[in-house]
């Protein structure tokens, strides 16, 4: 009688069947004593070899070489396949590029004679090599161009956000025209200021420096107001050029723009330009003032 109840207890409920055959585990655990052994592990007596000490430091080992065949060369002529791998690097980051830059193109109200002033570049090339033509000077209405210059410079990206340029300069307008070599380092500096010193060593060996910087602050999708300076140096006096030893002229910029589009946007502003030490000084004896202030209307574009 009890066998029949175990087995419709079992049929019934296999939880409950788990539960007897663990009881009776159990029971003859507990009917064997002390005296019996455990049961034997499997693979006990295999032994896992000890794990090989390190002989270099992770991350210094030399990487497998690159691989130098192309799997499509093998179903499509090579020399066709090497003139599409060529193609693709030009259309992504290896293609030749220009720009025309027209930074300032402006009028300066003044007494007497109105002024102008222009500042800008155009280049060519790639993310890497370019040939760059810049120029920039400044004059009155009615006169004789008061002083400019043109540069014609190889550029060379050093990092992704720096250029060295070096090349030649050629002066213009009033005073001696001399040529230097020119060598600058220009690019996008923390905060987002475009940065360009430069040094320029004449055929008479004269030493000038210049320092620009300015920033772009928008204020709206297309109202931008740029702050800018320009400093010029000498290492020593140059009459011919009315430049004096020392820091020659500062000029600082405040200018609002309206971007109609991206390449074209009319500006106004207002600068002050201010000459030092001997500089000044020679300015004074030829009747010029060593400070002025401009309200000055322009345009800046680029193509």
């Amino acid at each position: 009688m009890r066998r029949a109840a175990l087995i419709a207890l079992c049929l019934a409920s296999p939880l409950a069947a788990q539960e007897i055959d663990h009881s009776a585990r159990s029971a003859h655990a507990l009917q064997a004593g002390p005296a019996s052994e455990p049961a034997a592990v499997p693979h006990a007596d295999h032994h896992m070899p000890p794990a090989p000490e390190a002989t270099e430091a992770a991350g210094t080992r030399a990487p497998p070489p690159a691989p130098n065949d192309h799997h499509a060369d093998r179903f499509f002529p090579p020399a066709e396949m090497a003139r599409m791998r060529s193609q693709l690097r030009r259309e992504h980051g290896g293609g030749r590029f220009s720009q025309l830059m027209i930074d300032i193109a402006e009028f300066r109200p003044r007494s007497g004679h109105d002024a102008y002033r222009w500042n800008g570049e155009a280049w060519t090339g790639g993310d890497v090599h370019r040939l760059i033509v810049k120029s920039e000077g400044e004059g009155a209405f009615g006169d004789k161009l008061e002083n400019g210059e043109v540069q014609l410079l190889y550029g060379r990206a050093v990092d992704p956000y720096w250029n060295v340029q070096a090349g030649l300069r050629r002066d213009l307008g009033h005073g001696a025209r001399r040529t230097y070599a020119a060598l600058a380092i220009e690019g996008l500096a923390p905060y987002w200021f475009e940065v360009e010193a430069s040094l320029f060593l004449s055929d008479k060996g004269d030493l000038l420096a210049r320092f620009e910087a300015y920033n772009d602050q928008r204020l709206t999708n297309r109202l931008i107001l740029q702050p800018r300076i320009e400093a010029n140096f000498a290492a020593q006096d140059m009459p011919g050029e009315r430049i004096g030893a020392g820091i020659s002229e500062v000029e600082l910029g405040l200018r609002l723009r309206f971007e109609i589009r991206p390449e074209l946007a009319p500006y106004v502003g207002v600068v002050h330009e201010r000459s030092f030490g001997p500089t000044a000084r020679q300015a004074r004896a030829e009747g010029s003032a060593a400070r002025k202030t401009s309200m000055v209307v322009g345009l800046r574009a680029w193509f």
